[in-house]
């Protein structure tokens, strides 16, 4: 049966709603056909589509543009659909990560017909999934006028409290060589695993930097996080790869943060395998300092990555702000508070009709 989103209802049955229809990543059709189907309904809009991802805008002449983005993926089901509610919690896949924001997006979308600030809505697929098939990134490759504003507001689950920016990630591969021999003659080889006791100890003794940024404190975070090696029983192994994943504070560069790395691991074989750069607050832009007012004034840093690094690499301040606990995204005991979804889309109405 067809679906049709009321965009005016409480945005708390509008998540329900959404929830209850599946979206695993990849498979987000149908939901993105509701969400098209509700937003062309909507005469004060502009509506364009690029695959999954649905985007609409406002084109009212205003001074400044206020750029939302909301994924509408979730990661597999894990018998938690339906979705439930009992009392003022509402229980199911995506309740989090992150239809209750998507809701307050779309809640957004129908009800401010005259904000203040023009609105740029990029509901988007494929973010649970590789970087690569992120439906954000196709669109700053092929629509990225869409995606151009003064602020970013990524509506992930922040505990309906605004996360500042977000740290980088990094992963790298420590490598060590050495040469086989049988064990029971062990002193003709050289063992590879024995070799990274070195990078061990090291990151044993590391001590980590906080950094304080637009009041935003960001704890960064160096961890082994796997470590292969060995041929068989009875063989001294000639090859061990430790992998450590690096969390820095947007204050360092890709680079900067690729060259920390190769200073604690200097004399070791270091790789890069994977790197997402961070992204700064940006709370002194007018935008953001108004948000964060309607918000309490009470910013937190992002301890994280998220796609506000995508907006900042746009060269706009970025904040994430949505409902939602987010130790609880991809759990089978995800669940929102339903006054969180509620308190999030008054703070973001305020903010864009005073």
């Amino acid at each position: 049966m067809r679906v049709e989103l009321d965009l005016a209802a409480d945005p708390v049955d509008l998540t329900a709603v959404l929830v209850d229809i599946p979206s695993v990543s990849e498979n987000e059709a149908e939901l993105a056909d509701a969400v098209e189907r509700a937003l062309r309904k909507l005469d004060h809009l502009e509506i364009t589509r690029s695959g999954n991802t649905v985007l609409a805008r406002t084109n009212l002449g205003r001074a400044q543009r206020v750029v939302f983005a909301g994924h509408i993926d979730t990661v597999p089901i894990n018998d938690n659909l339906p979705s439930r509610r009992e009392g003022e919690i509402l229980h199911g896949c995506g309740t989090v990560d992150m239809k209750g924001g998507d809701a307050v997006m779309l809640h957004l979308a129908a009800t401010l017909t005259d904000p203040r600030h023009d609105l740029t809505f990029v509901f988007y697929d494929c973010e649970e999934i590789d970087a690569a098939r992120n439906g954000l990134g196709r669109v700053e490759r092929e629509l990225t006028e869409w995606l151009k504003g003064d602020v970013a507001v990524v509506c992930e689950p922040s505990n309906g409290v605004i996360e500042a920016g977000c740290q980088g990630t990094m992963r790298i591969q420590v490598r060590t060589t050495g040469q086989r021999a049988h064990t029971a003659r062990a002193w003709m080889g050289v063992n590879a695993i024995h070799a990274l006791g070195e990078a061990l100890r090291r990151l044993e003794a590391y001590e980590p930097r906080t950094v304080e940024i637009d009041g935003c404190t960001y704890r960064e975070g160096l961890q082994a996080v796997k470590i292969e090696g060995g041929v068989s029983g009875n063989v001294v192994p000639d090859e061990a790869v430790l992998t450590v994943n690096h969390r820095f504070a947007p204050d360092r560069g890709a680079h900067e943060a690729e060259q920390h790395l190769r200073e604690v691991f200097d004399g070791f074989d270091v790789k890069v395998v994977d790197l997402a750069a961070g992204a700064l607050p940006g709370l002194q832009a007018p935008a953001a300092r108004e948000l964060v007012e309607a918000a309490g004034g009470r910013p937190v840093a992002k301890l994280g990555w998220t796609d506000v690094a995508r907006f900042a690499a746009l060269g706009m301040p970025a904040v994430n702000f949505g409902p939602g606990d987010p130790t609880l995204a991809h759990t089978r005991q995800e669940h929102v508070h339903v006054q969180q979804i509620r308190d999030c889309a008054a703070v973001l109405t305020r903010w864009l009709t005073r």
